[in-house]
């Protein structure tokens, strides 16, 4: 069974986007945000969580900024 897989986006008064995924494990995230990446600019830094190393689940958040 499919685990769930969820994206959510924040963005700031500076206008920054933030990305955070869960549900996916290792690096499956980053194939999951590529594209929206891309789109939005500059990936100025990328954060993972210990969740990110942990086979089941995933979590990393990302930061676009100017």
């Amino acid at each position: 069974m499919a685990s769930r897989k969820q994206i959510q986006f924040t963005i700031d008064d500076e206008g920054n986007v933030s990305i955070q995924v869960s549900g996916a494990p290792g690096g499956e995230c980053e194939k999951l945000t590529r594209e929206i990446e891309e789109a939005l600019g500059v990936v100025s830094s990328r954060e993972r969580t210990s969740e990110f190393y942990i086979q089941n689940e995933s979590t990393e958040k990302i930061t676009l900024g100017d």
